[in-house]
């Protein structure tokens, strides 16, 4: 048998983060915020990374052994908002697709959603109740796993005339490629004052590996 092979181009990019901190400052401060000014780089990386991957989710892919193919993610795992936000018959509605495209139900699935999102699950019985669900959301004002879905709020999912795209995958469905992993410098500059430089750099990118994996969900928030 030959095992049938397909490509997706990753188009990476550079992203760098730096700035300065004067001598002047550390001494007006009283403490040298070297320390936070790193976890700020880093966090900006990520977020970055963030952005990358929501990006490729539900955008076209680059197929083909040339990457010269668009291919977007397909009608048939697109919920529509349907003037609702996100809701326990959308939920079921990603389940199903994933299900009936044969994605293996061993593999994590993940539901990306927005905090409003977030709030309409809290307000459903079903998402809430200790007789559906093993978390006890409205003790920890969370929702972790429903339906074979771990959670993830985040912020950064686009939104346009109030429609926010949330996604769900499986594992394996979105993948991130890392050609330069994080670097950080935190060095003095002889060129600013002497002042103390926090540098970070990354290069990265991000495709969907399988359409079969992603389902797009959109909400109306205003609803």
């Amino acid at each position: 048998m030959e095992t049938p092979h397909s490509r997706r181009m990753v188009t990476l990019d550079e992203y760098e983060w730096a700035d300065l901190i004067d001598t002047a400052d550390k001494v007006k401060m009283l403490a040298d915020p070297t320390s936070q000014y790193a976890q700020t780089a880093a966090f900006a990386i990520g977020r970055s990374m963030d952005d990358v991957v929501i990006t490729a989710a539900t955008g076209t892919a680059k197929t083909g052994k040339a990457g010269a193919t668009s291919t977007s993610l397909p009608a048939g795992n697109q919920i529509a908002h349907g003037s609702a936000d996100m809701t326990l018959a959308k939920l079921l509605s990603a389940k199903k697709i994933l299900d009936d495209a044969d994605v293996d139900p061993s593999l994590k699935r993940y539901m990306i959603v927005g905090p409003a999102q977030l709030e309409a699950l809290l307000g459903v019985t079903s998402v809430t109740s200790a007789d559906f669900n093993s978390v006890k959301a409205l003790v920890q004002g969370e929702i972790n796993t429903f339906l074979g879905f771990e959670f993830i709020v985040s912020t950064r999912l686009a939104v346009a005339s109030n429609i926010r795209t949330c996604f769900a995958f499986a594992e394996g469905g979105i993948k991130l490629g890392v050609s330069k992993d994080v670097t950080a410098r935190i060095d003095e500059r002889s060129d600013k004052s002497y002042s103390t430089q926090v540098y970070y750099c990354a290069q990265f990118g991000a495709t969907r590996m399988e359409e079969d994996k992603v389902v797009q969900i959109s909400c109306d928030e205003s609803a």
